[in-house]
Order: structure tokens, then C-alpha cells, then sequence
């Protein structure tokens, strides 16, 4: 499959065409199971995630627009979102993506490593926060109830953390 792009293998599984789907699995399986692991930190578990991934990739590869997002940032969004589904119990069988669900750009390598480095940097209770929240699929309420803070607490340090992020993402700094 050499010289087949990424956006012509996902219109080919739009087309059915099974090949195209084995060789993005081939592409992408270990980068989603990565993901996964981080999310769900059960191998089982992770695995089943990016199987019904690619599940959805199969039912609704009619629906990725290139434009909006680039394959793997697609393919993310769809795992990350199963997964959030697996810590809160729901196990979805599929999560279709509307068209408000894709991300207004495709994320910088450059960022996502400064985003990384961004919440190393948080003051480790933040950071917890922060994790739990985007890491583990949380909710403000759940955690709340993990870590025995206040409600009004968690939605603050959450909000003040991702906008000094924001703030050293965007140059301003802390």
C-alpha cells in the first residue's frame, strides 16, 4: 500500500473495502493502544478500546473530513472518547463523531509536547486534578469524590490551571 495516503485508505473503508482497514489498523493500532493504556491501564481493557475504535472507523469513515482534522487526531478523538465511555461504566458499543465533535485544527507535535511539559510543571495537587480530569476521563464531580475536595474547588482549580496553561501556551507565560 505504499503511496496511499491516510484520508484514501479511510475513503476506501467508506467504500468497504476491508484492506484499507487492516492497514490503518497496522498504522495506528499501536499509537491508540498507547492512549488506551494511559486512559484505561488494563492491556484487556485497552485493547477492547481500540478495537471498537476501529469499529467506528469502519461505520462511519463516511463522516472524517480531512479538513477538520487530520486522520490520527481523528482516530484519537474516537479512542479517547471510548475510553472516557470504559472508566465511567458506559462500554458503548460505538460513539459516532457528529460534526461538531471534530477539533478546529490539527494539534502541533510542538504543543503537545509543550502541553505535556505544562502539567509536569503544575503544582502536583493541580496536576492530580488535571489528570484525573483528562487522563482518566473523570468528571468535576467524580473528582471531587476522589479526592474529597469541594466541587467548587476542583471547577476552580481546574479552570485556573488550563488557563495558565493556556496563557504559557499562547506566549504569555505565567
Amino acid at each position: 500500500m505504499e503511496g496511499v495516503t491516510e484520508v484514501e485508505l479511510i475513503q476506501r473503508i467508506a467504500n468497504r473495502d476491508e484492506d484499507a482497514l487492516v492497514e490503518l489498523h497496522k498504522l495506528y493500532a499501536p499509537y491508540l493502544m498507547a492512549v488506551a493504556r494511559r486512559m484505561l491501564r488494563d492491556a484487556d481493557e485497552a485493547q477492547q478500546c481500540v478495537q471498537d475504535a476501529f469499529v467506528n472507523v469502519w461505520n462511519y469513515a463516511e463522516r472524517f473530513d480531512d479538513s477538520k482534522a487530520s486522520c490520527k487526531t481523528w482516530l484519537v478523538t474516537i479512542c479517547h472518547r471510548l475510553a472516557i465511555n470504559r472508566l465511567r461504566g458506559l462500554k458503548l458499543d460505538t460513539m459516532p463523531l457528529a460534526e461538531w465533535d471534530a477539533p478546529d485544527r490539527q494539534p502541533d507535535h510542538v504543543e503537545r509536547v509543550m502541553v505535556r511539559g505544562l502539567v509536569d510543571e503544575l503544582e502536583p495537587g493541580d496536576r492530580e486534578l488535571i489528570e484525573l480530569a483528562y487522563y482518566r476521563g473523570y468528571s468535576q464531580s467524580q473528582v471531587a469524590e476522589l479526592t474529597g475536595k469541594p466541587l467548587g474547588t476542583v471547577k476552580s482549580r481546574i479552570r485556573n490551571a488550563l488557563s495558565r496553561m493556556r496563557g504559557a501556551l499562547e506566549g504569555g507565560g505565567e
